[in-house]
Formats: C-alpha cells, sequence, structure tokens
C-alpha cells in the first residue's frame, strides 16, 4: 500500500506500494523520552498464567506470560484475508521458516473461531500453532514510530483551502518532476487536484507518514491514501536543520522539523523543496491507515519492516528498550503489516501508532533499540525452518 520515509519516525511508503520517509531522518534523530500511552495491551495481573502453563519454547521470551495477545489476533486475521486470496503453495515471504500460503490454512481456520478479546485463547493459539525463530542473530537493531495524521481540507479552492493534495500523474518519458517543480505550479491546471489542505506543512507530513484522515469543510471525513511516487529520491530536511546549527542530532523529533518549519514561514518551503521526493495520494471513503497488502493497520500491532528479511504477515515478538512509553520498555506481539523506503536491515521496524495527539507525540520521538523473534508456523520441519 503506502509508506512513508523519514523523520522521527517519519516515512514515504512504498510498501509494494508504501514508501517509507520515516528513517531517512530518523538517521539523524537520537533518543528523546515521552510519556504517551502504549503501554496498554498487558494482561490484568489476575489473568498473567504460570510459567509451567506456557509451551516451553515461548518461556525464553520476556514479558511473553504479561501481554495481551487478544489485541493481536485482528492483525493477524488481516494476514489470514491475504492468505485467503492467494493460490496455493505461495510463500509468504523471503523466509522459509514462514512457510507458504497451505501451511497458513489451518492456521487461518483456528484464528477466526477464536472469541474476541480472550487473552489466554489467544496465548494458547499462539503457541499451539506457531514457533519462536530467532531472525535477528542475537542483534540489536533501531525501532522508530509512526501515526495516522488528521488535516483539514477541502474539495474545492477558498482562501483558507489553498494547498493541492495531488492523484498520481501518469509517467512520461521524461519522469515525474521534482518537488520544487511541482510547487512552483509544474501539476497545476492538469486536473490532478484531489482536494485542497489548509496548511502546506500538514501536506508535507502527510507525505511523510504515508497517508492519513481529512476532516472536510463539509463535515466529512475520508481517508487519504498512498497513490505513488515522484520516482526521486528522499532527504531528510532534518539534516538541513542540524548542518544549520539549530538542532542537535540528540535534539532532533518530528515535532521539532514541524516547530522549526512554522517558526520560519520565510524559508519553510525552501527547505522542505530540498526534498525532491513527492507523493501522491487518492481517496477512500473509509479512514484508517493501511500498510502492505492493502491490510488495514493495528495501533501498537502493526510493525512496518523490511520484507527483503522479514515475511509480510508473520507474527513477530517485539522487545525493545528506551521507549517513550512508562519504564521504557515494550514487550508484545506484534504484526508485520508494513514496509517502508527507509526500513532496511533485517533488525529494523516501525511501530505503529494510530492517530491523535498522543500518536504523533509517541510517533515522532520513538528511536528505540532491540529485536524481535519471529513466530514460525508448527507444521514445518524444523529442518526446513531452520532453511532461507
Amino acid at each position: 500500500m503506502a509508506a512513508a520515509a523519514g523523520v522521527a519516525c517519519v516515512r514515504v511508503l512504498k510498501r509494494a506500494g508504501r514508501l517509507s520517509l520515516v528513517a531517512g531522518l530518523l538517521a539523524t534523530l537520537a533518543a528523546c523520552a515521552g510519556t504517551t500511552q502504549m503501554v496498554e495491551g498487558q494482561r490484568p495481573t489476575a489473568q498473567r498464567p504460570t510459567l509451567d502453563q506456557v509451551a516451553p519454547d515461548f518461556r525464553h521470551l520476556a514479558g511473553w506470560i504479561d501481554d495481551d495477545h487478544a489485541q493481536a489476533v485482528p492483525a493477524l486475521q488481516r494476514t489470514c484475508g491475504w492468505v485467503r486470496n492467494q493460490p496455493p503453495g505461495k510463500p509468504l515471504g523471503p523466509l522459509r521458516a514462514a512457510g507458504t500460503t497451505d501451511d497458513w490454512r489451518a492456521i487461518c481456520a483456528a484464528a477466526r473461531d477464536l472469541p474476541p478479546g480472550d487473552s489466554e485463547a489467544a496465548r494458547r493459539f499462539f503457541e499451539a500453532f506457531f514457533a519462536p525463530r530467532d531472525v535477528a542473530n542475537g542483534e540489536d537493531g533501531l525501532f522508530t514510530g509512526y501515526y495516522e495524521i488528521e488535516l483539514r481540507g477541502s474539495w474545492t479552492r477558498t482562501e483558507r483551502y489553498n494547498v493541492p493534495l495531488y492523484r498520481m500523474p501518469p509517467r512520461g518519458k521524461r519522469g515525474l518532476p521534482t518537488r520544487a517543480r511541482i510547487e512552483a505550479g509544474a501539476l497545476k491546471g492538469k486536473g490532478l487536484e484531489l482536494m485542497w489542505v489548509d496548511d502546506p506543512v500538514d501536506a508535507f507530513f502527510l507525505e511523510i507518514q504515508g497517508s492519513g484522515r481529512a476532516i472536510m469543510a463539509d463535515g466529512s471525513v475520508v481517508g487519504i491514501h498512498y497513490g505513488g511516487q515522484n520516482g526521486h529520491s528522499y532527504y531528510p530536511i532534518g539534516r538541513h536543520i542540524i548542518d544549520r546549527g539549530d538542532a542537535t542530532p540528540e535534539q532532533m523529533s518530528l515535532q521539532l522539523i514541524r516547530r522549526w518549519l512554522k517558526d520560519h514561514p520565510a524559508e519553510a518551503q525552501r527547505v522542505m523543496n530540498l526534498n525532491p521526493s513527492y507523493v501522491f495520494f487518492k481517496v477512500k471513503p473509509e479512514v484508517g491507515a493501511r500498510g502492505a497488502r492493502n491490510m488495514e493497520l493495528t495501533p501498537g500491532r502493526s510493525l512496518a519492516v523490511d520484507a527483503e528479511h522479514i515475511p509480510l504477515g508473520v507474527p513477530l515478538w517485539l522487545e525493545v528498550r528506551d521507549a517513550p512509553v512508562p519504564g521504557g520498555a515494550i514487550k508484545r506481539l506484534v504484526v508485520a503489516q508494513d514496509t517502508g523506503g527507509a526500513i532496511k536491515g533485517p533488525v529494523r521496524g516501525d511501530l505503529f501508532w494510530g492517530h491523535g495527539p498522543q500518536a504523533e507525540e509517541g510517533a515522532g520521538v520513538m528511536k528505540a533499540r532491540g529485536r524481535y523473534t519471529m513466530l514460525a508456523p508448527r507444521n514445518l520441519s524444523v529442518e526446513t525452518a531452520q532453511r532461507k
């Protein structure tokens, strides 16, 4: 679907359609703590199983018995929606341990019958049908965050709503224009205006996040989804802000970039134009962020990964530290549902936080270190599951 690349957890979504602008800038980001939610998901203490009730190969996963596994079931069921529409024997991805669509038929049948909200049933389901597989080789990696941005829009241009969002134009022999040329009017008058919004900085960050929702002037709410990209490489403007001495790498965050652009209105467009990449959009009546394979994302349970290393659709046990949550640690079951142009490497992830102010705050500063463990279908032989 769509992805973003770039800031404090930003992205130009590419996912087989989504390009993530996220980490381009994140490469220049440094840890920054915040206090947000994102700690939900732990089961009540009274429901906590004892260690001997947990499958032996799951006992080494730190925090496994404390998670509310039912919260990850909807994300896994969306994997099953994709499996249902695929031909027999199709691999889920590059690792044989993830199996094929045939291996997932029984898993999906059982997932369909899980009682909603039943954490114990969900835990037993995951332990029965999956086995932990180390895909990190003991190494840590970078984990950032992204969110669904909210804009204010209009179907027609007005004095207030004067910033266009464009739909994907046809590609000519010369390719598509850069951001600077588009902002100078290269697409003006071609009937490509999708809608008009009231803030150029919001429009820029919509590209970074890859999808969002618009509160229209007529009171309706529509989903804005990734529709394509102009083919030019992404440049993280946070790097420019650091290079000119207005921030340090340790201070860098999505919020700082937004604040800098607002505080420097005379320079904002020129600086945004330093990034030649430009994202186009399409509108759908339903709201809610979608990732690769058009899967609806689940706040706190959907993770963007590098699909060259981690198969899309598989469950992952995530363990990170120094995250912007109370206590700093996130230990929970997530599902690989997205990709991103800046999400590269065998241990790299971008956690979806949802939408709203708290999601923006948490995603904007998240730069955690940690690892994940893939849950592979048990109906594969150990020999097959360990081969790539």
